[in-house]
């Protein structure tokens, strides 16, 4: 590796270690074994290098989400069923991720004092948005439409962030998928009480 992907490997380490606001520079260099000024060379800045760590964070994540949905996708059920176990195992990633969550729940705490990173995460909004849609619908992201991903993508989002941000507080009464798609169901059958 070069010194570019070693500062990625270094920044990923320290995010999962450290968190957003706790990570210097010098623990980057420290973590990555490169200099500091190739923080600006490669990167052009601390806080650049933190979200393209951010973002290799999360594609990490989604590639490992996707091969989990693959394995343990069940066949010949219904779709209430299909929805529960796929909500069943994002929230398992949660536990297997748990450090990543976290650093996910310190971002967010960042973005009033940093309108930068703010605005970078809003325009990740609809990638990531059109990517809970496949993961429901069992496609290529690439195969999401605008409208399916500003509604049903932002549906998902919504519950996936609530989830995450539940699971993190208490993860012993997180709602499980099947009480997901239950709570669901009554939400529109207007059965809640």
């Amino acid at each position: 590796m070069g010194h570019r992907e070693d500062l990625l490997e270094g920044a990923k380490a320290c995010l999962l270690e450290k968190g957003w606001v706790r990570t210097t520079a010098r623990d980057i260099v420290a973590a990555s074994g490169a200099n500091l000024a190739s923080i600006g060379y490669h990167y052009g800045s601390k806080d650049a290098l933190m979200r393209a760590a951010f973002v290799k964070l999360t594609e990490e994540w989604g590639a490992a989400m996707s091969r989990a949905l693959e394995a343990r996708t069940p066949a010949g059920v219904s779709r209430e069923e299909l929805l529960a176990a796929r909500w069943d195992t994002l929230i398992a990633g949660f536990e297997e991720n748990r450090k990543f969550w976290e650093v996910q729940l310190e971002v967010v705490g960042q973005l009033g004092a940093n309108p930068e990173l703010k605005k970078w995460l809003a325009g990740i909004f609809p990638e990531g948005r059109a990517g809970l849609v496949g993961v429901f619908e069992g496609v290529e992201d690439s195969r999401v439409s605008e409208e399916a991903t500003r509604t049903a993508g932002a549906f998902h989002h919504a519950l996936f962030i609530g989830l995450w941000v539940q699971w993190i507080i208490d993860p012993g009464r997180a709602p499980t998928g099947a009480e997901l798609v239950e709570g669901m169901r009554r939400a529109l059958a207007g059965e809640v009480l």
